[in-house]
């Protein structure tokens, strides 16, 4: 089997889920396997007919037929979320999306609690916001830290009196760090649980090994290298670890480590959605993307030249690459150029996992610099391929997976 694993190198919304559709839409996949995040994930994903899905817990491929998602333990599962996903699935045209679905019984529940509580802390810091989504996804792997014998998990969906018991606590936890929540009672919740519990097969972490050897396997990122929980730019990150470490150790688990691809997502403009460092912004470049709205958690979506010297960074930390996707080609042009140094820096080196102090000091120097700005390229696969040190094997010029171009005729399908 040719699994491919698929990482963005950026800040997010780069295009992962396009990405992973056209990979689905190009071979037969068996399952396309989630590896981090959770339901603050918006991949989006357009077919030629004009229909349009935003995944989020989903696997990317669920419009081809018969693709399965697998939620693995490390992502944090929304069961109200994923059944209202579900639904908007069901009115484009994909009835059977649950069926598709298995979920590992060990992935940590994102609740109402620690969605109010995210919004609370993130309210709290006024200017100082970090940029959350909002969804408490975050809030509950911090919860899971913090008490991981008596943080909700999926599998104690099936257990009303142990479910019951855990969200009891953690309410009364966060309400008193909090005050009230704008939640609503433990009571009120624990039917759609119990109907979640009912409606998903819920597995166990043996599970996937099975998986990977049924067929071609597409482990699905979500977010950013440059938000990674432990190599992004501190405080502006996520509490995910969004490199490929997860994957691989899924792989390594059943035997398999080694195997499959690893595919860097990366657009030809820079983008940031929220605060925190975005060294070539320009509110000049003449781009908007209607996919990613200003909204009132993470503020505005913002442009910037291609930022070679961040994406560098992201793939020393990710451990490098054997392909690259360069995503977005259609807005390419005269007015966007590239930054292959900045002014006082010419080169980003990851630290040791886990050094926030570190991240935070790498974040206060990246707010002070400024880009170095070279010409438009004319071949941008070409000099992005030179610049990151890594062959661009897959180009987008649109949001339909008719709109790729694999650079080779077997560019994304073989083994490392």
């Amino acid at each position: 089997m040719n699994h491919v694993m698929v990482v963005d190198l950026g800040y997010g919304d780069a295009g992962k889920g396009t990405v992973v559709d056209w990979l689905c839409a190009s071979r037969p996949v068996h399952t396309v396997v989630r590896f981090n995040g959770g339901a603050q994930a918006a991949h989006n994903v357009v077919l030629r007919d004009g229909r349009h899905h935003t995944f989020a817990q989903f696997g990317a491929g669920t419009f081809r037929p018969g693709v399965r998602t697998h939620l693995s333990r490390h992502v944090v599962v929304d069961p109200l979320a994923l059944a209202a996903e579900a639904d908007h699935l069901t009115a484009v045209g994909v009835p059977d999306a649950l069926d598709r679905l298995t979920v590992d019984g060990e992935a940590l529940l994102a609740t109402p609690y620690h969605r109010a509580a995210n919004r609370a802390r993130e309210t709290a810091r006024g200017a100082d916001r970090h940029g959350s989504c909002g969804l408490g996804v975050g809030e509950a792997v911090a919860y899971g830290l913090a008490h991981p014998d008596e943080a909700p998990r999926v599998a104690d969906c099936a257990h009303p009196a142990v479910l019951r018991r855990r969200l009891t606590a953690l309410r009364d936890r966060l309400t008193a760090e909090l005050g009230p929540l704008d939640a609503p009672p433990v009571e009120d919740c624990l039917p759609a649980y119990a109907a979640f519990a009912e409606r998903v097969a819920i597995v166990d972490r043996a599970y996937l090994a099975g998986v990977l050897r049924a067929g071609t396997c597409v482990f699905e990122g979500a977010q950013g290298v440059l938000l990674d929980e432990w190599h992004g730019f501190h405080p502006y990150t996520t509490w995910s670890t969004t490199t490929f470490a997860n994957a691989e150790a899924l792989l390594a688990e059943a035997g398999l480590a080694g195997t499959a691809q690893r595919l860097g997502v990366l657009r030809v403009t820079t983008t940031r959605h929220g605060p925190g460092p975005l060294v070539t912004e320009d509110p000049t470049l003449p781009f908007a993307d209607p996919r990613n709205p200003t909204n009132p958690w993470q503020g505005r979506f913002r442009f910037g030249h291609f930022d070679a010297v961040a994406h560098r960074y992201a793939l020393a930390a990710a451990g490098g690459v054997d392909g690259l996707a360069l995503t977005h080609l259609d807005l390419a042009g005269p007015a966007l150029r590239i930054c292959r140094r900045y002014d006082t820096v010419d080169r980003l080196i990851p630290g040791p996992a886990g050094d926030l102090d570190r991240q935070a000091a790498l974040t206060a120097r990246l707010l002070r610099v400024r880009p170095v700005l070279d010409e438009a390229p004319t071949d941008w696969p070409a000099v992005v391929a030179a610049e990151l040190g890594a062959p661009v094997l897959l180009t987008s010029h649109g949001p339909t997976a008719e709109d790729k171009v694999p650079a080779l005729a077997a560019a994304v399908s073989a083994p490392r």
